[in-house]
């Protein structure tokens, strides 16, 4: 075990989820309940947002600044 408290739970599958619960299971060589720990560890780390978007387009364009445009040409076509 990892060291963390572990807390008993029940789990209602279909015949096939639990089948392919116990095929993985046999597959990897672990638990039951390991693949389900392993599947929810994937799951929750997909739902977490991507923190990554300060650098979006950073090496992107001609190298030009919008510091550089006036502005008179940023305002251009809005409020039209």
């Amino acid at each position: 075990m990892d060291g963390k408290k572990k807390r008993k739970t029940s789990l209602y599958l279909t015949e096939e989820e639990s089948e392919t619960l116990r095929d993985l299971s046999e597959r990897l060589d672990v638990s039951q309940a390991k693949v389900m720990q392993e599947a929810l560890a994937a799951y929750d780390a997909e739902q977490e947002p991507d923190r990554n978007f300060a650098f979006a387009g950073t090496f992107e364009g001609d190298g030009s600044s919008i510091a550089d445009v006036s502005d008179a040409q940023l305002m251009e076509g809005f409020g039209e």
